[in-house]
């Protein structure tokens, strides 16, 4: 039929477009508008994707749309072609990828427009001198007067302490003004002076610029504590004071508050983070400043890749190893990845920044597909720590601590240093067993041991999140003698308060820091001096600058050399050099002690001796020869059921029909399968999980045959009695 048709993507699990007629007297809207259509039963917001005059539906079974939320596009067309095409890639249907990459706000009927906010201006003329004995009202008009812009409401309330009296007692004697305007993103007030920037670092910098009106990836490898950020600083500084926007994306949550407050005190330019960290109305006012280019700099965490920037001139992805990066359900899309694609479309850079860069990079910097850029000295005096492993096969060990470790950290506080022990375990011990039967405390939704947090007298599993209090009695025996096996950060803290008597401890875990900003008080307490010893887990291996720190302990790698994963042993060698370079950032010398039963693993002798470079090297060798990634491309399609079997069964069914597609769809021998297979771990929440891996040389069969497969399972019926799933490029085969 003719007529205005719109073809909007709708957030449901089927990888398929819709059209919908616009009624008359409705204007318009611009691909990537909102509009509200019916479907089904109800009514939903969706992305207009095109406008077209035919549609293949015959004109009874079309229906119009509701409203218009978006006149004009809310998803600028480079936005949509990134979002197309991640649909393909990823194999996930596009009004669900969509939704991902909108706000919370966004995907209701709420308008996209910043709100009014109350904003506070000094006068000029004023006398501050006749508030010499009105400290607070002193120091807003101090504020504010060092402020060439008005000022946010909620900003000059936190530096009145909260005293709105002080502010209400400036308006009244006419010495600030207020009004009203359109929310902005606060503006870095650049307090701090640049360092000089060593060698390798202005190489760095004069290279990306040199690229800057260009798409060119650039591996910026550079050693824990070299200056990376300083490096972003400097091309972010450069971006802004040409009018253009810069995209940093970080891992984890815990590092953008970090990362903000340091560039807030370097940079004289707006700046917006984007994380679930945030309300949902905070999320949406910083997402529209950004897409409006009212902010100079976003810094977020994965889903920030998605936001549209219309004066984009920078990406840089910190830390662009982290497995954090990638989305681990339901769109399992990978951010570096889609940077990188995004970059390349909008024709800017891209700085991918690690001290230990993930074997992809290094095989495309090897390829010459990235310039790599090395920073191989750690800034102002600091020096390498030097690393050790400590064999503690025939050591004494009090709660899997050595003596040996407990006495060079003791001589390391009696110095004047600070001491981190990491081990990548919470809660106080992973076994709880019956001394005389053997039992063991077990989750009754999966297939692992319940972790015993003693702190809190309960069981609870890490996998389902399911918790229990501690037993008094075994259920199989009715003993109450109980062992409680292994350790966590709880038990070495406990160990350690007992081993070092006075130590100022402090505990990072999730379990210490789920309050809202208890992280950020640990960790200034660690920057303060206010604590000796820090125990944690791998938050604090990420990104974090302790100065004081000069001894590092590393507990329980070993179960990192055995792991049934292929990429164990990359992230064993990266998590030990990332922690080991907490230590010695300062002037004071540092040292690491990693205690091990395995002291002659030639890969992590290769790791200590001659550094993360030559380990990637000869790991990805190894890669090489079995054909792993990068040296080939694979596919998980996983398959989850409340039944044993079912998903084995249903797995199974899927390579039998496989086996049966014609050649046109893909060659034989084009793909291999293996599998169907139980999953590392075969029941978490009450759910028995299966998997089939698909492996291929040339990355368009592999997707063409995904593609084939996502859409016989949308149309088999059968298909929705398991949980299925497809995973492109998985970073984590549990």
């Amino acid at each position: 039929m003719s007529g205005t048709i719109l073809r909007v993507a709708v957030p449901t699990p089927l990888t398929r477009v819709f059209d919908y007629r616009l009624p008359e007297g409705l204007d318009t809207p611009q691909p990537g508008a909102r509009v509200c259509v019916p479907f089904g039963r109800s009514e939903v917001i969706a992305v207009v994707l095109s406008i077209e005059t035919r549609s293949d539906l015959p004109k009874d079974k079309l229906r119009d749309i509701k409203s218009v939320l978006d006149q004009d596009a809310l998803l600028d067309a480079k936005t949509l072609s990134l979002l197309a095409w991640a649909s393909r890639y990823y194999v996930y249907p596009i009004g669900e990828v969509i939704a991902t990459a909108l706000p919370a706000r966004f995907r209701q009927a709420e308008p996209a427009v910043l709100p009014e906010e109350t904003y506070y201006a000094a006068v000029a003329s004023a006398d501050i001198a006749a508030l010499k004995r009105a400290k607070r009202q002193m120091q807003v008009m101090q504020y504010l007067l060092d402020h060439q812009a008005p000022v946010c409401e909620a900003e000059v309330v936190a530096v009145a302490a909260n005293n709105r009296a002080a502010i209400n007692a400036l308006l009244d004697k006419g010495m600030i003004t207020s009004l009203s305007k359109p929310w902005l993103p606060p503006c870095g007030i650049a307090e701090q002076e640049p360092p000089e920037l060593s060698d390798e670092q202005d190489t760095a910098v004069k290279a990306v610029l040199n690229a800057s009106k260009r798409f060119q990836p650039f591996l910026l490898f550079g050693v824990t504590g070299s200056g990376k950020t300083e490096v972003y600083l400097r091309l972010i500084e450069r971006m802004a004071s040409e009018g253009r926007q810069s995209l940093v994306i970080v891992p984890e949550i815990s590092l953008t508050p970090q990362l903000l407050m340091r560039f807030q005190k370097r940079l004289a330019c707006t700046i917006v983070s984007l994380h679930s960290g945030l309300h949902d109305r905070q999320r949406a006012m910083h997402w529209l400043a950004a897409v409006k280019g009212q902010a100079d700099v976003v810094i977020g965490t994965r889903s920030a890749v998605f936001t549209p920037l219309p004066k984009l001139g920078l990406i840089v992805i910190d830390e662009e190893h982290d497995a954090s990066l990638k989305q681990q359900d339901r769109f399992r899309y990978h951010a570096r990845d889609l940077a990188l694609v995004r970059a390349r479309d909008a024709n800017v850079p891209i700085v991918l920044g690690s001290a230990t860069p993930s074997f992809e990079s290094l095989h495309n910097a090897r390829r010459e597909r990235y310039h790599e850029l090395r920073l191989t000295v750690r800034a102002g005096n600091a020096s390498p720590p030097k690393i050790g492993l400590l064999d503690v096969r025939r050591r004494k060990m009090a709660d899997g601590i050595s003596e040996v470790l407990v006495a060079e950290i003791r001589r390391h506080l009696d110095a004047g240093g600070q001491a981190l022990v990491f081990i990548n375990r919470r809660g106080y011990a992973p076994v709880l067993i019956c001394a005389d039967c053997g039992a063991t405390a077990d989750c009754r939704r999966c297939d692992a041991h319940m972790t015993v947090h003693a702190a809190s007298h309960r069981l609870r599993c890490h996998h389902c999140g399911a918790e229990r209090p501690i037993p008094e009695t075994c259920e199989s025996c009715g003993s109450s003698d109980f062992d409680w096996v292994g350790q966590g950060t709880e038990r070495i803290e406990q160990a350690l308060s007992a081993a070092i008597e006075g130590a100022r401890i402090i505990r990072i875990d999730r379990d210490t820091t789920r309050r809202k900003g208890a992280l950020e008080s640990h960790l200034a307490a660690a920057h303060a001096g206010e604590a000796d010893i820090m125990v944690g887990t791998q938050m604090l291996a990420k990104g974090h600058h302790f100065p004081g720190v000069t001894m590092v302990g590393i507990l329980d790698v070993d179960r990192g050399l055995f792991g049934s994963d292929f990429r164990a042993i990359e992230q064993l060698g990266q998590l030990v050099t990332q922690v080991a370079g907490r230590a010695g950032r300062a002037e004071r010398p540092g040292e690491v002690l990693i205690q091990t039963r395995n002291p002659d693993h030639p890969l992590l002798g290769r790791l200590i001796r001659e550094g993360y470079r030559a380990f990637a090297e000869h790991a990805l060798e190894e890669r090489r020869d079995a054909l792993l990634p990068p040296y080939s491309h694979v596919a998980l399609v996983r398959a989850e059921s409340t039944h044993a079997n079912t998903g084995r069964a249903f797995l199974k069914g899927l390579v039998e029909q496989v086996r049966l597609y014609p050649e046109e769809v893909v060659p034989r021998h084009a793909v291999m399968m293996f599998g169907p297979v139980v999953a590392p771990m075969e029941r978490v929440g009450g759910r028995y999980r299966y998997q089939l891996l698909l492996q291929a040389n040339q990355r368009n069969y592999l997707n063409q045959l995904l593609l084939t497969i996502r859409h016989q399972l949308e149309a088999d019926k059968h298909a929705r009695k398991v949980r299925w799933s497809i995973d492109v490029d998985p970073v984590d085969f549990f």
